[in-house]
């Protein structure tokens, strides 16, 4: 099935506007959702708008936006005062600063989408716009979902990824957790050696699609399961032992990461089990 566009306008730089579809980078029709049913006779739970002051329900074409800027007075918002504070963000994703994507902190990111060309006029020059960008992202502002975000346009393929940003007011500061002041200033140098020698003998590429949702398949089981009136058996879970000697713990970690490195060597060709070569017969002339 053929991706669907969520918003259409156009990506500006400068002066050079070219005609962009996006579309979303992630699919999530694949997770597992519940419904709220009613336990007596398990049908699906309603939710109808009710008016407490009317004491009835009211229909979708009855209800207005408002916003209480008193407590229980509220200002009236029809469609056409709020397409009065549209900015240009909401038909134009304009590139105002470029920088190293390397820069922009991970915790800032939020959701990732995906541009192309609107027609083929457009392609050309989006094209251009691409490989101009390359090794850069793009700064800009697009207004999605009633809020205008921060977004960051960067290369990627034949096309452009795009990024949502979490504005700065919106990221927490972690000098807030107290917990983090039990931290010893300085580390076992000791330990941080061992514990960088049990790290590298997990390095390598990394494979995201290695990681699957254990979670979601095990829900799976147990809903097949339920639906064939089957006993669903789960397995205890088991907790952690708790590390009380650090040193020791990594020693054991680095350890068991050498044993299944090891591989058995092959016995030579001829021997017997018990580890001596088979006697070789003589010939008689």
């Amino acid at each position: 099935m053929a991706a669907r566009p969520t918003w259409k306008g156009f990506l500006k730089v400068s002066l050079v506007t070219v005609p962009v579809r996006v579309f979303p980078a992630t699919n999530t029709a694949a997770s597992i959702h519940f419904n709220q049913l009613h336990a007596e006779c398990q049908s699906r739970i309603q939710q109808r708008k009710w008016c407490p002051v009317c004491d009835r329900q009211v229909d979708k074409t009855e209800i207005v936006k408002g916003f209480e800027f008193e407590k229980g007075r509220y200002v009236v918002m029809e469609e056409e005062d709020i397409a009065k504070a549209r900015p240009e963000s909401t038909r134009i994703i304009n590139l105002l600063r470029f920088a190293e994507m390397e820069s922009i902190d991970p915790i800032y990111v939020e959701r990732p989408y995906y541009l192309a060309p609107d027609g083929k006029v457009a392609a050309e020059a989006f094209g251009v716009l691409r490989e101009a960008l390359r090794g850069k992202a793009g700064i800009g502002k697009l207004a999605l979902s009633g809020r205008e975000n921060i977004v960051a346009v960067q290369p990627r393929d034949r096309g452009l990824a795009m990024f949502t940003l979490r504005p700065a007011e919106e990221v927490r500061r972690m000098s807030a957790i107290e917990e983090l002041d039990q931290i010893p200033e300085e580390a076992s140098a000791a330990e941080v050696q061992l514990a960088r020698q049990v790290i590298a003998n997990f390095e390598g590429g990394l494979d995201l699609t290695e990681f699957t949702d254990e979670y979601q398949a095990e829900l799976r089981r147990i809903i097949d399961a339920k639906v064939a009136g089957e006993q669903v058996v789960v397995a205890e879970d088991e907790a952690p032992a708790k590390v009380i000697d650090l040193m020791e713990a990594l020693r054991k970690s680095l350890d068991s990461v050498g044993k299944r490195k090891k591989k058995p060597a092959k016995a030579p060709a001829g021997a017997k089990r018990g580890g001596r070569a088979a006697p070789r017969r003589s010939r008689r002339a």
